[in-house]
């Protein structure tokens, strides 16, 4: 597996690889990955002692003559999920352009509003919203995941599967009813998901007063590629202006920055955190940007390619497949 492009940020970043055999996780210096199951048996272990191993994780990138531990080059090694987290936790409708969009069209097509009465009234919900509104988050599963460059393979039931590009955090350290101005401390990594939906599949018509079915439309196999690596936040800067971009067969479909939140990453945590305890490893999605397929009215279909990409964050590309 090539080098991804663009570089992530910072002098190191950490990963899960496997280089034929049992699967390690890595200490990422440019072209080279430092194995460092000779140190811990996982990047969740990391995280979990994130203050002890940040200063230790620099001294170790230092040490690129090959003297100190096994080195690999990246290009031989397949590049896994990051982490295996505890939780997911996904924000949902938190980006104010995707949400403006959504709500306008429905003003239009169901209440009769023209595109300029539409387009108004939904910015005024969305600044309302910001004012006292709280987050939408709902829980993912691990089983989901994928590496950053594994395929995508589509379910055989429901059509419209969708892509939704996300910037995710890895939280480091123990926390409970956590203060907005403290949120942050708490952040000790991020990392790219692409939260893929099958949109004929989120509602019930069997179940209308139930409403969505998350589990059945986000958590199928390969349904959440992330990676390729976690970044440590210092390396990061400031993660509410980050660019996201999506391609999807070499179109641009979204290209959006992190600045479009609604709720900002301290008021996810603070809310989050007021309902579960979060632990180290656990891992929150922001949410996501206008420009997914529903928008389009273009669905993913075998043989698709999606490429992916966060500022300083890394790279991914995923083959879209059915299932065999």
């Amino acid at each position: 597996m090539p080098e991804p492009s663009p570089s992530p940020a910072g002098p190191f970043a950490l990963g899960t690889f496997s280089g034929g055999a049992a699967a390690f996780p890595g200490l990422v210096t440019g072209a080279r990955v430092r194995d460092l199951s000779d140190r811990a048996p996982s990047v969740r272990a990391l995280v979990e002692d994130w203050d002890t191993w940040l200063p230790r994780l620099e001294e170790l990138a230092g040490a690129t003559d090959g003297t100190d531990g096994t080195w690999h080059d990246l290009a031989d090694l397949k590049v896994l999920a990051p982490i295996e987290p505890g939780q997911i936790l996904q924000s949902g409708a938190n980006y104010r352009k995707h949400v403006v969009d959504l709500v306008a069209a429905e003003k239009e097509s169901v209440h009769g509003a023209t595109p300029e009465e539409a387009r108004a009234d939904a910015e005024q919900m969305m600044d309302e919203r910001i004012r006292s509104g709280v987050p939408y988050v709902f829980l993912g599963s691990p089983r989901a995941m994928c590496g950053p460059y594994d395929d995508v393979v589509l379910p055989a039931l429901g059509a419209q599967h969708d892509w939704e590009l996300e910037l995710a955090l890895v939280i480091g350290k123990r926390g409970k009813d956590i203060p907005a101005e403290e949120a942050m401390t708490y952040v000790a990594a991020y990392t790219i998901c692409n939260d893929l939906t099958t949109r004929d599949r989120l509602y019930r018509p069997d179940l209308k007063a139930i409403g969505t079915d998350w589990f059945t439309a986000k958590n199928a196999d390969t349904f959440l590629p992330t990676g390729p690596y976690l970044v440590p936040a210092a390396f990061v800067g400031d993660p509410d202006d980050l660019r996201i971009t999506l391609r999807h067969n070499g179109v641009v479909r979204q290209d959006e920055s992190t600045k479009d939140m609604i709720f900002d990453i301290p008021r996810l945590i603070a809310y989050v955190s007021t309902t579960t305890t979060l632990h180290p490893g656990d891992l929150l999605l922001t949410g996501s940007p206008a420009g997914n397929g529903a928008h389009w009215g273009v669905f993913l279909k075998p043989g698709d390619v999606l490429e992916a990409e966060i500022t300083g964050l890394g790279h991914q590309r995923n083959n879209v497949r059915s299932a065999k």
